[in-house]
């Protein structure tokens, strides 16, 4: 016999998956849209019901279209971060580092270069809306693992300026925030070139205060040197 205890406690999950089911197809109505139509083009009416949902529904989970962008993209920007930071060669030159984890991102957006610049042309103005505050921390968290980067090679002296670590970490996140979406731009996005040009940028910037990297037989020449 269900008493109406475990009635109750089994609502929650029912509620849950619910939520769960509806979220993935206005994510995936969204994609699809945005996709075929465009960001202009496709309406949250017409997302709500490809989604099979009404459009007070699809209010419940995004203020608006904008939000709708960052409702697909918000946790796939957590996930590349993390494989982005990941990569990156510990004790290279720090353009070098840099190159290595923005490649993931490039290589990322380059699987759907529609979607991508829809993403790369709304964040721009993204201040607002119910997923402002995800998309900023997101944010965030990328200027703060460049600037732990930054720091390391001020500490090994691969880097040398006495300029706040944190202000050179946010001039680095404008850069490549411009180079990306000046690279995704073309009608076919090559990632290789895009993230060729984005090292050069940085090697422009970096260049008055990177300090090369010796390799392992200059280093042991070092060590073996007569008095």
């Amino acid at each position: 016999m269900t008493t109406r205890r475990s009635r109750a406690g089994a609502e929650p999950g029912l509620r849950e998956r619910n939520r769960l089911d509806k979220l993935s197809r206005i994510k995936s109505a969204a994609r699809e849209l945005f996709n075929e139509l465009g960001f202009d083009r496709a309406t949250t009416r017409a997302i709500a019901a490809r989604a099979h949902v009404g459009l007070g529904t699809l209010f419940n989970y995004a203020d608006d279209k904008r939000d709708l962008v960052f409702l697909i993209f918000n946790e796939e920007l957590d996930r590349i971060t993390d494989s982005a930071f990941a990569a990156v060669p510990p004790g290279r030159p720090l353009a070098e580092q840099l190159a290595s984890a923005f490649a993931i991102f490039y290589r990322e957006f380059a699987t759907n270069p529609t979607l991508s610049r829809i993403l790369l042309r709304e964040l721009t103005f993204y201040s607002e809306g119910r997923l402002a505050g995800e998309f900023q921390r997101s944010k965030r968290r990328t200027i703060g693992l460049i600037e732990q980067l930054v720091a390391s090679a001020q500490r090994d002296g691969r880097v040398r300026t006495g300029e706040d670590p944190a202000f050179i970490a946010l001039s680095i996140f404008f850069l490549y925030s411009g180079a990306v979406r000046y690279w995704i731009a073309a009608k076919r996005p090559n990632p290789a070139k895009g993230i060729e040009q984005l090292r050069r940028i940085l090697d422009s910037y970096l260049g008055v205060h990177d300090v090369p990297v010796p390799s392992r037989a200059s280093r042991l020449r070092r060590k073996i040197r007569p008095c």
